[in-house]
């Protein structure tokens, strides 16, 4: 897979193009934050990327996501 790059979408923009960003994704590695005001309120991430940090958080005793 080639390496990740990364982007901001709006939250309203993300409705209109969530297959794509979710290509993006998964062909490309791409990370995409997810933004409202200017904020960046999450991640879309390629799953390999999600699994590694939840093993990771797993080993260190952290807290598992909702």
């Amino acid at each position: 897979m080639p390496a990740s790059t990364s982007v901001e979408i709006g939250v309203r923009e993300l409705r209109a193009s969530l297959s794509e960003v979710l290509n993006e994704t998964a062909v490309r590695g791409r990370i995409t934050y997810v933004t409202s005001h200017g904020r960046r309120l999450g991640a879309i991430v390629p799953v390999p990327e999600a699994e590694a940090l939840e093993a990771e958080r797993n080993e260190s005793g952290g807290d598992s996501p909702a």
